[in-house]
């Protein structure tokens, strides 16, 4: 389902994957987060994806009442809590998501697929 929003002189239609794409970007330039994170169903692996495929560790859901629902899988960075990270994903999610689409988010939850040591 895509994201709809009804402007004064007709719908702007919002797709998912635009909506993956830009919170990608905003989730790697949060504290601690060392990048998306893809998890092979195969032999479950954990793979850190590059900067150009960062939509490929988010999953879009738009709610029936026209709200946002993001699943990140993430890695993060070694040494730094989790929590202090988890919170500051979400407040910048949030603001910037929000701000970016005019729809409101729902619900974050956010996976932990691994951990890497900064260089």
């Amino acid at each position: 389902m895509k994201g709809t929003i009804d402007s004064g002189m007709g719908r702007i239609v919002i797709d998912t994957d635009v909506i993956a794409t830009y919170a990608g970007s905003v989730a790697v330039e949060c504290f601690g987060i060392v990048g998306m994170a893809a998890v092979s169903m195969k032999d479950g692996l954990v793979k850190l994806l590059r900067r150009d495929s960062l939509k490929h560790g988010i999953i879009v859901n738009i709610t029936k009442d026209n709200k946002i629902r993001l699943d990140f899988h993430v890695i993060v960075a070694y040494g730094v809590n989790i929590s202090t990270i988890a919170d500051n994903l979400v407040s910048n999610l949030k603001y910037k998501v929000e701000e970016f689409t005019g729809m409101e988010i729902e619900k974050i939850n956010i996976y932990i697929e691994g951990v890497r040591a900064i260089d």
